[in-house]
């Protein structure tokens, strides 16, 4: 089978670091697991995709082993960090400490039964509304139940880095 450009090697590395260019937020995606067991990780992915009716969009590894999870999970929550949660970030980014995730942080069940994130800069409690493969990942929609916005500095990744927001221009 040949590979595609993208498959690996130099072009895919370099691709992986053109889109590192683009700045963004940093979240943790959580949702429970068919057991009731909380299921969390750190997604960068994240974006708002329509105002009527309020959905956002977020997209995961097909190989994660959290994609179950939130494949059958009704409702999940998109919890958006402060500068100051970086560490939570890093726990939830690390495929070792997957079990000790929830340790960090005051956690507490969402309107829809997701973990949600005391202190979060804001918190998107949704409805999956979809969840469809593209490439080597699922793209997760769901549609926003409720939400909150609070103070703060948001945790920004952008070249492989985490990043503080500057001055306003």
């Amino acid at each position: 089978m040949t590979r595609g450009p993208f498959e690996g090697g130099a072009e895919s590395a370099a691709l992986r670091s053109a889109l590192g260019r683009f700045a963004t937020g940093v979240t943790l995606a959580t949702c429970t697991d068919g057991s009731g067991d909380p299921v969390g990780l750190t997604v960068n992915s994240f974006g708002a995709l329509s105002l009527e009716p309020p959905l956002v969009q977020w997209s995961l590894r097909c190989e994660s082993p959290s994609l179950q999870a939130f494949q059958t999970a009704e409702h999940f929550a998109i919890n958006v960090l402060t500068e100051q949660q970086v560490e939570l970030s890093r726990r939830f980014a690390s495929t070792s400490a997957s079990a000790k995730r929830f340790e960090l942080g005051r956690w507490s069940a969402g309107h829809h039964g997701a973990p949600v994130l005391a202190g979060a800069l804001a918190v998107f409690e949704c409805r999956r509304t979809r969840a469809e493969r593209h490439g080597d990942h699922v793209l997760l929609i769901g549609q926003v139940l409720h939400h909150s916005a609070h103070s703060g500095a948001p945790l920004l990744f952008h070249a492989s880095r985490y990043r503080r927001l500057g001055d306003p221009m």
